[in-house]
């Protein structure tokens, strides 16, 4: 008799037991992003992950593999649509190629703060969680970098200033915006930008101030124009199929993560906005647009956005409308 009171007791747990393992089981995701561990970006993801796991008692882990260790940046969108991995960091301007909308963000000179910023953001996230939905990818969080601007080695005072300079882009965008300007698009890697400008192949670039700070821009130039030309945004993707897979209580984990991790986002950019302008201010002159300079390069956005305005359609034209 004891011997079956012991079975049953056995048996009654093991039931017990398969009952409750799903409570108890883990799901593990791979993030990819393209960045090092030490740039804000990954530094607000690490949050959002951990933000998950806490959420979740460890139910949904998220190991975020940086500095391009797992995809290289340009196969990240498409490791995450072919459910190579589930999760992942793009710089949103990189998919212009497959849909313009996705440019919107690096028309230079129409959202030069950050309240522009977040008003173009707010016109412009409809569509693009349509465009990545028709790719069975959704939307979780997008984040700025600082704005842009210029690095020279000249004062400029009027976007005259610029014809004939040899200035450093790196996409079709800041090609049109140099030739706009007058000046000769010149391709070079970012590694090769300290050479590039100690030998004369290029005069002027644009990128960050953060980006100045981070590379010490003061080493090969001596002037940087603060114009917030544009504020380019990263975004957070994850593969429908895969979230949808979730429990219903991971999937708003996921969702109140991302939207706090957005917001955290846009604050820490913003802050190293100021700090990293005031880095450059130590070593180089900062300078803020004259009023004619601010008037040529408003007139080269204006061109800019109407074409590509054009390249959208009616959708296009109402993200410009919302910004006025």
């Amino acid at each position: 008799m004891t011997i079956f009171r012991t079975l049953a007791a056995a048996s009654a747990t093991a039931i017990l037991l398969a009952q409750t393992a799903p409570a108890f089981a883990q799901t593990a995701w791979d993030m990819a992003t393209p960045y090092p561990e030490a740039e804000f970006h990954t530094q607000n993801i690490v949050q959002f992950a951990q933000e998950i796991s806490d959420a979740t008692s460890g139910g949904l882990n998220i190991m975020v593999h940086s500095g391009s260790s797992l995809f290289k940046h340009p196969e990240i969108k498409r490791s995450v649509q072919n459910q190579f991995i589930p999760i992942g960091e793009v710089l949103m301007a990189n998919l212009f190629n497959e849909n313009p909308i996705f440019g919107a963000d690096n028309i230079p000179f129409i959202a030069s703060n950050y309240d522009s910023a977040k008003a173009l953001w707010d016109a412009q996230r409809p569509l693009v969680e349509a465009k990545l939905a028709e790719d069975g990818i959704r939307l979780l969080y997008a984040v700025p970098w600082p704005g842009q601007g210029f690095y020279t080695n000249k004062p400029l005072t009027s976007g005259s200033d610029m014809e004939g300079m040899r200035f450093r882009t790196y996409n079709a965008t800041t090609g049109r915006m140099a030739e706009l300007l007058g000046a000769s698009p010149t391709t070079i890697e970012a590694v090769e930008i300290p050479q590039a400008f100690s030998t004369g192949i290029v005069d002027a670039m644009v990128t960050s101030g953060a980006t100045g700070a981070r590379t010490k821009a003061w080493d090969f130039t001596t002037q940087f124009y603060d114009l917030q030309a544009w504020l380019p945004k990263n975004m957070i993707i994850v593969n429908e199929a895969a979230f949808s897979a979730l429990p219903e209580d991971q999937q708003q984990a996921i969702l109140d993560a991302a939207a706090t991790a957005e917001t955290r986002g846009w604050a820490m950019s913003e802050e190293i906005a100021i700090s990293s302008v005031a880095e450059l201010g130590e070593h180089m002159t900062v300078n803020t647009p004259d009023a004619q300079l601010s008037a040529d390069l408003a007139a080269v956005g204006e061109t800019m956005a109407l074409e590509w305005a054009e390249s959208v359609g009616p959708d296009g034209q109402a993200v410009l409308d919302a910004l006025k």
